[in-house]
Order: structure tokens, then sequence, then C-alpha cells
């Protein structure tokens, strides 16, 4: 498994949207295990279309973001009809305290699972987290992350060898050409 991009922790949506990488790596061809490793306890899951599709929709949220431009209003669409994919209503639990929970109507089913996704999108993209989203500036890769520090232009340790290594190889073919 890859090295979760800085935010990923924060924002369930973010780590979806990084579930396609380069290539044809794609963590949802199998999604249990992902579902499972980020809370989604999904029993099974017969179609991976809902989820793929709001990857996209995410996908272009988080760009449009990045970009400081309006989405495409079928992704806003496609993201606020998800997260009515089910219903929720908030639940007093009291072991400690109280405690006020969102509890599904369908737990267990890829609705739960799409719509909590789904609402944890709009959470990013409505709220403070949104200013912070960023793409991955290394050539090829097509993650995003959130900056919290002004200096990081990449998603991870590796995107960020990868593009020193490239400038370094550079430098050393320029200074052979000369």
């Amino acid at each position: 498994m890859v090295t979760a991009a800085p935010g990923e922790e924060l924002s369930l949506a973010l780590a979806l949207v990084n579930t396609q990488r380069v290539g044809d790596v794609d963590d949802l061809d199998d999604p249990l295990p992902w579902l499972h490793a980020h809370g989604l306890r999904v029993t099974s899951v017969a179609d991976v279309t809902p989820l793929t599709d709001l990857r996209a929709a995410v996908r272009e949220l988080l760009a449009a973001l990045a970009e400081d431009r309006a989405p495409a209003a079928t992704a806003v669409d496609a993201v606020n009809a998800a997260a009515r994919a089910d219903a929720a209503a908030p639940q007093l639990t009291w072991a400690a305290g109280p405690r006020r929970e969102w509890r599904s109507t369908r737990p267990g089913s890829v609705d739960e699972a799409v719509a909590a996704l789904a609402r944890d999108a709009i959470d990013v993209a409505g709220g403070d987290l949104g200013r912070l989203v960023r793409p991955c500036e290394a050539h090829g890769c097509v993650r995003f992350y959130l900056r919290e520090h002004a200096r990081r232009r990449w998603c991870s340790t590796t995107c960020g060898d990868r593009v020193r290594a490239a400038r370094h190889q550079q430098l050393v073919v320029e200074r052979r050409t000369v």
C-alpha cells in the first residue's frame, strides 16, 4: 500500500480520490480492504460503480478548489446525490458521558459508505480544509494532498525524491554537453 498523502487522515474523500494512481493502479479494484482500512464497515460490494463515480466527482471538486475555479455542475450534483444515498440521523450514545454520533439507517451497505464519503467531500469543499487542497506537482502523479506547509509541493517523499532525482539527472546531462 502507498503512503498516505498529507491530509488523508483528516478526509476520507481525499483518501478516496487518491485510490486511483498513475497507470492501472486502482485501490478500488478490490474495494473492501480499502473501505475497511478507512473505517467503512461495508459487508459486500457487488458493484463498485457508485464508488468510482463518486471518486471522479470528488476529484473534479478538489481540482476546482486547487485551481480556484468553479467545478462542473455535474460533479456538484453527483456529490450531493451521493450524500443523500443513505439517510443518517444523529443518535445519542452514553459511554463515558453523552456523545452525539451520526448513524446510518442501512449500516454495512455501500450506500452508507458512499454517503459518508460524499458528506466528507462536502465538508472539505465547503470548510477550512478546502483552501489547503493541492495537486501533487510531481510529473505523472495524480494524487491530491492538504498543503499545511508553504514549502510542500509533493504528496509524498517518494514523489519529492523522483523530482529531485530527475532534476539531478538533468544537471548531469547538461554538464556533459558543455
